[in-house]
């Protein structure tokens, strides 16, 4: 499995086959719809990354918002689905994408099973997010 970058004028291209991955992972939110995350990507506020095979069928997707605090670069995952895509070689593939995008960290919203799969990677629990509409 191989992960890429798909350029800003190949996404709406690849939109039809990426879109039951991101629409699967936006399953567990509210802030975001499909068409919402499209219109992100297609303007180039998150980047969409792909999982695809030796034969170039994609079997997951995931999109990506970059910010900077004081120290950081941060890669924040938004959405990320796929089935049998994410293991040591395919997490080694992510990070030095995200590093070739300036990242200097990983974040991401998960809920709690998927939080303790990341935790294999390294990653640990820093805050939980709640929220309400005012």
């Amino acid at each position: 499995m191989k992960i890429q970058h798909v350029d800003i004028n190949y996404v709406n291209q690849v939109w039809p086959q990426v879109e039951k991955f991101i629409d699967a992972a936006l399953a567990y939110q509210d802030d975001y719809t499909l068409e919402h995350v499209k219109v992100y990507v297609t303007n180039g506020s998150w980047v969409l990354l792909v999982a695809i095979d030796a034969a170039g069928e994609i079997h997951g997707a995931s999109t990506v918002q970059f910010y900077n605090r004081p120290n950081d670069r941060v890669a924040f995952v938004v959405t990320i689905g796929g089935r049998l895509i994410t293991n040591q070689d395919t997490f080694h593939q992510l990070s030095s994408l995200l590093k070739a995008f300036g990242a200097t960290a990983i974040e991401g919203a998960a809920r709690e099973s998927i939080a303790r799969m990341w935790q294999r990677y390294g990653f640990k629990e820093k805050y939980r997010v709640v929220g309400a509409k005012l």
